[in-house]
């Protein structure tokens, strides 16, 4: 149902750790009708890219935050509905209205209201957050260039300003002047002339230059948040890498029996990842340390297991983990579910934060591309992450009925476990791969 009263389309609450978010594209633009629930914008943050539904019916009237800005949770993105006459948030508070208070006292007193009630002493509109920081490091927000829509100062221009420092000389003048009554208006005027051209400086983001032949692109939200990550991984985390090889002939066997059942019944296919999850589920039960974590001088270890799946996005734009959780409780079938449909949502840019949370143990499969071997970085705070590679066909040493060594045809998979030295000692993650592969090695029916 079409909606006549103006309807705030906002930036949503994607999860308890997350602020704010990344407008990457409107899928909708103003003077174009969108129907509830129907895909308005795409969003993304730190943990996942998604897809935002509309929230009623009608005509997009005012996108008030364009692509690429990143905006506080809560902040009105668009408004649906309610007429094209939408009044813009700057006019009311014109950017000349604050020097003229300080030269005459008297007359402007008027028009001193409005910019008491936009924070910013350059009148125009700054949010809580911006307000915060501004106050925490003793900045005046009219001393910042804001890049926002209508001159709004956005927190990535407060904390460019906050990093590049005003001007040390600025800092003096200012408290100099006021003692006397009536210079006291020559001396604020001052500050914000010699303040300018910090602003300036400060309001370009540190971008890179591109060279002949080079093609610079921001990064997104996603993409520094799994920057960070890894960094701080690398930084917190003793990385070892232990492989073994394992051959996967009673595997392909069983896949090959239940392909066809799973498909008519389910729609499920049976991936070697659901195979290889399913074994790796049941060894992290008996090896408690992998599926735990440090925490603190403390060691963490569960009685479940919530098994994150890399997935990477569509070309190449990121990486995420989500989560299935209890998997300890799920059959092959269950498990091949849940990569199936966990999979599908990360591709369809449905998953929200809580999807990609609380995991206690990484698989990530960069086999599905031919790599035979890798050295993947754990997921903080996890213990360890497992790595499964190309199914290959290799000359095998096997044992023939009379017991003796011949030479067979096998599908080889190598499998890795990244873990944290500090929690899992070599031996340990030794015995884990071995049980692994003897579990693979042994399978039998569906179950193993």
């Amino acid at each position: 149902m079409a909606t006549e009263t103006a309807i705030d389309v906002v930036m949503p609450q994607m999860g308890v750790s997350v602020s704010e978010g990344t407008i990457t594209k409107w899928l909708k633009q103003e003077g174009e009708h969108v129907e509830a629930d129907e895909p308005l914008l795409e969003i993304s943050t730190d943990k996942v890219d998604t897809e935002v539904p509309s929230p009623a019916s009608g005509t997009v009237t005012q996108i008030l935050v364009l692509e690429g800005q990143t905006v506080e949770v809560g902040t009105p993105l668009a408004r649906i509905g309610g007429g094209a006459a939408a009044p813009p948030e700057p006019e009311p508070v014109p950017a000349a209205a604050d020097p003229e208070p300080v030269a005459a006292a008297p007359a402007p007193a008027a028009p001193a209201p409005p910019p008491v009630a936009a924070p910013s002493g350059n009148g125009t509109f700054v949010s809580p957050v911006v307000a915060r920081i501004a106050a925490e490091h003793g900045v005046d927000p009219a001393q910042v260039a804001g890049t926002g829509r209508g001159g709004r100062v956005t927190k990535q221009d407060i904390l460019a300003f906050v990093e590049s420092g005003p001007p040390p000389a600025a800092a003096p003048t200012a408290p100099a002047a006021p003692p006397a009554a009536a210079p006291a208006p020559a001396a604020p005027v001052a500050p914000p002339a010699t303040s300018a051209p910090a602003p300036v400086a400060a309001t370009p983001a540190p971008v890179a230059e591109a060279l002949v032949g080079e093609t610079i692109e921001p990064m997104t939200a996603m993409r520094r948040g799994i920057a960070e990550h890894m960094r701080r991984s690398l930084d917190t985390s003793t990385h070892v890498t232990s492989a073994i090889e394992v051959d996967m002939s009673r595997v392909v066997a069983a896949r090959e029996q239940l392909k066809k059942e799973y498909r008519a019944a389910y729609g499920v296919n049976p991936t070697y990842l659901a195979f290889v999850a399913l074994a790796t589920v049941d060894m992290l039960r008996e090896y408690p340390y992998v599926n735990g974590e440090l925490r603190g001088e403390s060691i963490v270890t569960r009685n479940y297991v919530n098994l994150g799946i890399a997935v990477e996005l569509a070309d190449g734009k990121g990486l995420i983990v989500p989560v299935i959780r209890n998997a300890e409780t799920l059959n092959l079938l269950g498990i091949a579910k849940g990569i199936a449909t966990i999979a599908q949502k990360a591709r369809d840019k449905q998953l929200l934060p809580d999807d990609v949370v609380g995991g206690t143990f990484t698989i990530t499969n960069p086999g599905g591309y031919g790599t035979f071997h890798g050295t993947p970085v754990i997921s903080q705070p996890q213990a360890g992450i497992l790595g499964t590679y190309a199914l290959v066909k290799r000359p095998w040493v096997i044992q023939d009925a009379l017991g003796k060594d011949v030479i067979a045809i096998r599908p080889v998979m190598n499998v890795t476990l990244t873990y944290d030295h500090r929690l899992v000692d070599g031996a340990y993650a030794g015995r884990f791969l071995r049980d692994l592969r003897e579990r693979l090695e042994s399978w039998e029916g569906d179950g193993g």
